[in-house]
């Protein structure tokens, strides 16, 4: 951040008085300007055994799969918002949402916050970021084409969780170590 949204003058980077991080701070205002994660909301919707998969339109990782997923928007909530983004990547209702994963990427300020549900009817076609939409069977799950680690483990949980017929809600974080290798660990 360069400028404050209050006023418009220049803002420096520093600790303010009662904290204990360095916050963007108008030097003519003293508005402080807080950045949080992100929330990243999603959907692993299963029709008859498959699981809803779309293929990327849209960086980053373009034409690389992933369950329907993406920023929350303001007033909504994570549930809503995971319904809405499989509406908007895949043209696809979901039904009987309840929450399956949260897992935090420190290292990319995000919390990704994904439902287990069913998709209605059956029914999905590519929406505007997606290149194709399809229903996979656990065999068929292209693995070395996610587009996100978070999406893999999910994935992972859900057919391991199946086996079992018992889907608990799952926890953890991944985390990024010097040699730029990921790591999941689970709550």
């Amino acid at each position: 951040m360069n400028y404050c949204s209050h006023c418009g003058k220049t803002l420096s980077q520093r600790i303010p008085e009662g904290d204990h991080l360095p916050r963007f701070i108008c030097d003519h205002c003293d508005t402080v300007h807080y950045q949080n994660p992100n929330n990243v909301t999603g959907c692993l919707l299963e029709w008859q055994g498959k699981i809803l998969l779309c293929r990327r339109a849209i960086e980053p990782r373009h034409g690389l799969w992933t369950l329907p997923a993406g920023f929350m928007e303001n007033r909504e909530t994570a549930a809503e918002g995971a319904a809405r983004e499989a509406y908007e990547e895949a043209y696809a209702e979901a039904e009987n949402l309840k929450l399956y994963t949260l897992f935090s990427l420190p290292h990319i300020s995000q919390v990704y916050i994904l439902f287990q549900g069913q998709l209605k009817n059956g029914e999905a076609k590519a929406g505007s970021e997606s290149l194709e939409v399809k229903l996979f069977n656990e065999d068929e799950i292209p693995w070395d084409e996610l587009a996100f680690p978070v999406i893999s483990e999910t994935l992972r949980l859900y057919f391991q969780d199946r086996k079992h017929g018992h889907f608990p809600t799952h926890s953890g974080h991944i985390l990024r170590d010097e040699a730029q290798s990921l790591h999941i660990v689970h709550d």
